[in-house]
């Protein structure tokens, strides 16, 4: 075939030939609920903090160590690693923010940098500067290198639940219980917007990766997205059934990813508008969700103390080949186009959306528990555990017995972690109860009822496919149809006009 037709020939894309996402390992090691979580730049490694006081550096090899740093005297409420990875920042409820290098040795910085709990820490771009938002009601931008603070913003009514540079450095979005989401230019100091509409709390604010857009969500089960450029609301999300307690951005545009108290993980499609993909794996609410650097990876942690790490697959589409084929879409502005998305005016997507719904057997992923390495101080209130620095592997708890058994403490911790988990899932299962007022039976009546309805939706999904593939080969045959009574008109056209020109004379 000539070049001129490979390059004129249209691009074989289906827009539903995705890959799901599969679950890759399920990390355990963490005491409590898991409320934050972010990869290096590198992806080597995933940080995540939790309100059992400590950070633990996961290094994605499977055969290496991981790493858990003590030094926070309370739940520890954010991690976040500098754009060069060779720092991690974390945030905790006893108002510190800690600076570690996250290796074998743990070396960590400390200061107090707010009057109350600080809920978040974010690196800027260029990693000079560190933003930190706080029950105190206020922002406060600081010196990376000098751990200096430099200035606050303070303009919130209520607790300050998020805060994050834009991609440029020139702006801060940050969202909190005053049910705002403020836009503050870093230059002038002031904030230049705010955006009201909401029913409850806002929990999480950030910008998609080219700064066009702010996205935030609600304690009132809703995902908005914002153009920043017109200050419009272009996308409304409503696909989770309780709070909506974080969200990432794919580092293309194209997708999202959400976490919330209804125990799933959900996936949008941004440029199409709507819900891909629902995770099941955590029992209990889920509390943070990322994407890696590269957007092949994400990760999930929640209140049942388990961090999964997922491999996303569904991000091989290349939109860059499906927009050309959607001249809808053509816009001068770079992509992602968010700010082209139809309809313009906001669109409510509901949980009864054709979804495919994954649920995965965490037990059974072969991933053998990593060794952990204590790193740092120890918590004062640790007892029998006497650790100063590094020293190797964790201590065991002072029992009088001084040859006690590996093994035997080992079936000890998961005797414990069973316990704790029980106890969280009965205790999850009280609040339901006591927020919801409903009989026990009443709501298992009710539960059964949503999985036939889930079951009725998945065969409906499935019929309308076999619909859409029978209908594409219908009009195949049409095609070909057509084109050979084209091909016979054009052959008997030559025989008609020798016909009626008659033998030579």
């Amino acid at each position: 075939m000539p070049e001129a037709d490979l390059d004129s020939k249209e691009p074989d894309v289906n827009l539903y030939d995705l890959e799901d996402p599969t679950l890759e390992r399920c990390f355990k090691g963490h005491r409590d609920a898991v409320p934050c979580a972010d990869f290096s730049p590198s992806k080597k490694q995933l940080a995540t903090g939790s309100s059992d006081k400590t950070v633990m550096v996961w290094n994605l090899n499977p055969k290496a160590r991981a790493f858990r740093f003590e030094g926070h005297k309370d739940v520890v409420t954010a991690v976040h690693f500098s754009p060069s990875g060779d720092l991690l920042a974390s945030a905790s409820r006893d108002k510190t923010v800690r600076l570690w290098t996250p290796n074998i040795k743990g070396d960590s910085t400390v200061f107090t940098a707010h009057t109350a709990t600080v809920r978040s820490v974010n690196f800027s771009s260029d990693g000079q500067r560190l933003i930190t938002a706080s029950d105190d009601k206020s922002l406060k931008i600081w010196s990376v290198h000098r751990q200096k603070f430099i200035y606050s913003l303070n303009q919130h009514t209520n607790w300050v639940r998020c805060a994050r540079f834009s991609p440029d450095g020139r702006l801060v979005a940050s969202c909190g219980d005053d049910r705002t989401v403020r836009l503050w230019d870093t230059s002038s100091r002031q904030c230049i917007n705010t955006f009201t509409d909401y029913g409850g709390p806002a929990t999480f604010v950030d910008f998609n990766a080219s700064g066009t857009c702010i996205a935030s969500s609600g304690a009132d089960n809703t995902l908005k997205i914002w153009d920043i450029r017109t200050n419009k609301l272009i996308q409304h999300y409503q696909v989770h059934s309780a709070s909506v307690n974080c969200f990432s951005f794919h580092p293309s545009g194209n997708y999202l990813i959400s976490g919330s108290s209804d125990s799933t993980v959900k996936i949008l499609d941004l440029l199409e508008g709507r819900l891909i993909y629902t995770l099941y794996g955590h029992k209990g609410p889920v509390l943070a969700v990322v994407f890696s650097r590269e957007g092949d990876l994400f990760a999930s942690g929640g209140a049942d103390l388990q961090v999964l790490m997922w491999k996303t697959n569904f991000d091989a589409l290349n939109y860059r080949e499906l927009l050309s084929r959607h001249s809808r879409r053509v816009t001068p502005d770079p992509p992602p186009h968010l700010n082209d998305i139809y309809p313009r005016s906001p669109h409510l997507h509901h949980t009864q959306n054709e979804t495919v719904e994954i649920n995965p057997v965490v037990t059974n992923i072969q991933s053998a528990d990593p060794h952990v390495v204590e790193v740092g101080e120890v918590p004062y209130n640790m007892p029998g555990v006497t650790l100063r620095g590094v020293t190797g592997f964790r201590d065991r708890p002072s029992t009088g017995i001084a040859s006690a058994s590996a093994c035997t403490y080992r079936q000890e911790e998961e005797r414990e972690e069973d316990e704790e988990k029980e106890r969280l899932g009965h205790g999850v299962m009280d609040l339901l109860d006591e927020r919801c007022g409903l009989p026990t039976a009443f709501r298992s009546t009710l539960e059964h009822i949503v999985q036939q309805l889930d079951i009725l939706t998945q065969t409906v999904a499935v019929l309308e496919e076999r619909l859409t593939l029978t209908e594409d080969k219908l009009k195949e045959c049409l095609d070909n149809q057509a084109l050979i009574l084209q091909q016979a008109l054009q052959t008997d056209e030559p025989s008609e006009q020798r016909g009626a020109e008659g033998p030579a004379v």
